[in-house]
């Protein structure tokens, strides 16, 4: 008899997106096997800046429910994750002839 475990589910990569499947998977009471070549998230993500913002920018272009969607789901990851997860400031550089300093103000409140 073979006594080697049988997993739900096999997750090829240690990127973001696998590292984020396998978690996902593993909340849902799945049995996972993640496979990486080398360490978690040295190659793709390793070059990320690592920040989880809500898509400020979007709100130019009136993408409303998408950064609704992102803001609750750092949320959700803030929560499971305070550990590794903390807010940061950041100074936002005006020039004129941009963007009306109104226009700025209103984005950054409904933000």
């Amino acid at each position: 008899m073979d006594a080697s475990p049988i997993h739900d589910i096999f997750v090829i990569g240690g990127g973001i997106n696998g590292c984020g499947i396998a978690r996902d998977a593993v909340g849902r009471g799945f049995s996972v096997f993640l496979a990486e070549m080398s360490d978690l998230a040295s190659g793709t993500s390793s070059g990320s800046t690592k920040l989880i913002h809500g898509g400020l920018r979007y709100l130019e272009f009136y993408e409303f429910r998408l950064v609704r969607e992102a803001l609750m789901e750092r949320e959700v990851l803030w929560k499971n994750a305070p550990h590794i997860i903390w807010p940061m400031r950041f100074v936002l550089p005006y020039a004129k002839g941009l963007r009306p300093a109104w226009l700025i103000r209103l984005g950054l409140f409904l933000y």
